[in-house]
């Protein structure tokens, strides 16, 4: 990028599933929003896809004056051909949960996607489905707030999110608020592949649970708790209780398994969701963490282990950081680990990734029995990048895959 401190955070496609069928659209463009800048980048990787190149930049400029937006966050391609971007804030850094649409084609700013009405105080992520005529969106926090790091003072405060909020797909506007509580976090949100179920999974990162949505036979939207992850009482950390901090979440294709991430304490896990009402933990590997043995962190009581893990150790590096973003490989069989969060946030909870670079790795996944092994023969170290260490964050196939695309 021609620029340095964007922030580029999450990703997404200029066409993807939800415009199959439609012969004038390929999946041709990346887009790039910036969580800092507030710039989206739109990145030509089909004319070389060895060597993709800068196609556009929409600056922050566009984004304030046409939607009074700022802070954008996930990127959909939507049926229409047109593509949709949440974002955190207004251009001042205060707290809005508004939605902005680029033109398909010219990647111009075409204005804001709701219709008027209440707009949410917080945005992060979403996710839509036409056919039950919703999109479902989440909090984070007030930008100018995160940009500080982690303070607890600012979740009393209500600075950070704890709704599910619930929109009209065809009229755009807000009809519903699911208070999951406060401390809650409720951050990537992920509905099953199957278009025609009514359901899915959002990862609430503070409370470190994973909340079941579903439209009830009412017709409403309900959430429930389906999996736990206790806080461990600790000492030597910024608090006397660590939460898992569920950072990302992701569905395999088939909607078999659910995969999370437990950014801070350091463990990615898998469950076997065939019910989705009951998951089943079958799979579970540290790597890295704020706990493992030998480091700053004491755990002195812990409902789920029985002694800290291990230090993970890969061809002879200590992993810096925590597992933080996710991507399947379309079989279900590799899945793939980043471990940087936002640069703020790395630079409060593991300084070292920033002297040393965040990592890319690989886990194996047993799809028939459930099970998760680390590759060693497996490790991209950004730290040995020519211009220095990066902080990479999110993954993308570039034909698609189990995040990006949406079935219509």
């Amino acid at each position: 990028m021609p620029h340095v401190g964007d922030e580029l955070h999450h990703s997404g496609w200029n066409a993807c599933s939800s415009c199959h069928g439609d012969p004038g659209k390929s999946r041709r463009f990346l887009i790039l929003p910036s969580l800092v800048s507030s710039r989206v980048y739109v990145v030509d990787v089909a004319t070389d896809p060895r060597a993709p190149r800068l196609h556009k930049v929409v600056e922050a400029e566009e984004l304030a004056r046409k939607a009074n937006a700022a802070f954008p966050h996930t990127s959909h391609c939507l049926g229409s051909g047109e593509i949709l971007i949440s974002c955190l804030g207004d251009p001042d850094g205060n707290g809005k949960g508004t939605f902005v649409l680029l033109d398909g084609e010219t990647f111009e700013v075409k204005g804001n996607w709701e219709k008027g009405g209440k707009v949410p105080n917080l945005g992060y992520d979403f996710w839509y489905q036409p056919r039950h005529n919703v999109l479902l969106s989440t909090e984070w926090g007030v930008p100018r707030v995160l940009a500080q790091g982690f303070n607890p003072k600012d979740v009393e405060k209500g600075h950070y999110g704890r709704h599910i909020n619930v929109w009209d797909w065809r009229e755009r506007r807000l009809v519903q608020e699911l208070d999951l509580g406060t401390g809650s976090v409720p951050l990537e949100i992920r509905f099953l592949h199957d278009p025609s179920a009514a359901q899915g999974f959002v990862g609430c990162a503070l409370s470190g649970d994973i909340r079941r949505f579903y439209r009830n036979s009412e017709g409403k939207w309900e959430a429930e708790k389906v999996i736990e992850v206790p806080s461990k009482k600790v000492q030597g950390w910024l608090l006397p209780e660590m939460p898992g901090l569920i950072t990302d979440i992701l569905i395999s294709l088939d909607d078999r398994f659910l995969y999370f991430s437990n950014w801070l304490h350091g463990d990615v896990r898998q469950y076997d969701i065939s019910d989705p009402k009951n998951p089943k933990l079958v799979g579970q590997v540290f790597l890295g963490g704020s706990i493992s043995k030998g480091g700053a962190v004491t755990v002195v009581e812990d409902r789920e282990l029985q002694d800290q893990p291990e230090p993970c150790v890969i061809q002879g590096k200590r992993i810096p950081g925590g597992p933080q973003m996710l991507q399947l490989s379309l079989d279900g069989r590799r899945l793939y680990v980043t471990t940087s969060l936002f640069s703020a946030w790395d630079r409060q909870f593991y300084p070292g990734l920033l002297k040393e670079g965040s990592v890319l790795l690989q886990l194996d996944v047993d799809t028939a029995r459930g099970g998760l092994a680390i590759n060693p023969e497996f490790l991209l170290d950004f730290g040995k990048e020519p211009g220095g260490p990066c902080l990479a964050h999110e993954v993308r196939y570039p034909g698609g895959d189990c995040t990006s695309d949406i079935w219509l």
